[in-house]
C-alpha cells in the first residue's frame, strides 16, 4: 500500500500522468494539484518547530527526522529543494512571531538512518540527510507563509492550512516553488552572513 500526502490507496504502481484516478496520485513521489494535474515532487517545506533545531540545521547543514516513518521523508532525494519554515512558536514567542520561511537548501543525499541519533529540544531524531544551505534570511525576518496559502496548491483547504504543517515535510508543486522564489529570493543572504543573527 502506498501513501501520498496522507492519502491511502491499494495501488502498487504509479498511475499514468494523463489519467490519474484521483486528484492525488498513488505514489509518494507525487502530489495532487487543485487542477487534478499530477506533478513529481522535488521541493518541500521543511517544518522546524524549535529555535535549537533551526540553529542546528543552519550551522550543520543537515536535516534530521524522527523515527516515525513518513512517506514524504522516504521520498526525499538528492537534488530536492527545501524551504526551511520556522513555526510561529519556534522562537518561543508565538504571540509576537509569525510562521516564516527563513532559508533555502538542497538535499545532497537521500535520507538514511543515522549512526548516532541526534537530540534537539528534548526530541530524538533517528534519520537524516546532508544539505547545502544556499540562502538565509537575516533573523528575525522571513517570508510569512499565511498570506500566501490561498495561492499555493500545497494547501487544498486554505482555511485549515495549519493542519498541513503537522509533518516534517510538505510537498510543493512547481507553481508553488515559483511563487515562493519570487517573494523569498530578495530577502536571502549568504548563510555565513545570517548565521550569527539566529539565537
Amino acid at each position: 500500500m502506498c501513501q501520498a500526502v496522507g492519502h491511502r490507496c491499494k495501488c502498487s504502481a504509479v498511475w499514468p500522468l494523463t489519467t490519474p484516478p484521483t486528484p492525488i496520485a498513488c505514489c509518494h513521489r507525487y502530489i495532487g494539484l487543485r487542477s487534478a494535474i499530477v506533478a513529481a515532487v522535488t521541493a518541500y517545506l521543511a517544518i522546524l518547530s524549535h529555535r535549537d533545531a533551526i540553529r542546528w540545521v543552519l550551522a550543520e547543514q543537515r536535516m534530521a527526522f524522527p523515527s516515525t516513518p513518513r512517506a514524504e521523508v522516504r521520498a526525499l532525494a538528492a537534488g530536492d529543494r527545501l524551504y526551511l519554515y520556522a513555526t510561529r512558536g519556534a522562537m518561543l514567542n508565538p504571540t509576537r512571531d509569525r510562521g516564516r520561511i527563513i532559508a533555502t537548501a538542497t538535499a545532497t543525499a537521500a535520507v538514511r538512518v543515522l549512526d548516532e541519533p541526534v537530540s534537539l529540544a528534548g526530541r530524538v531524531f533517528a534519520s537524516g540527510c546532508p544539505l547545502t544551505v544556499e540562502g538565509v534570511v537575516l533573523h528575525p525576518g522571513g517570508l510569512e507563509l499565511q498570506p500566501l496559502v490561498n495561492q499555493l496548491a500545497a494547501f487544498p483547504k486554505p482555511d485549515a492550512w495549519s493542519a498541513y504543517m503537522r509533518r516534517p515535510l510538505l510537498g510543493l508543486a512547481e507553481n508553488d516553488v515559483a511563487l515562493l522564489d519570487k517573494h523569498l529570493t530578495p530577502m536571502l543572504v549568504r548563510r555565513e552572513e545570517a548565521l550569527a543573527t539566529y539565537p
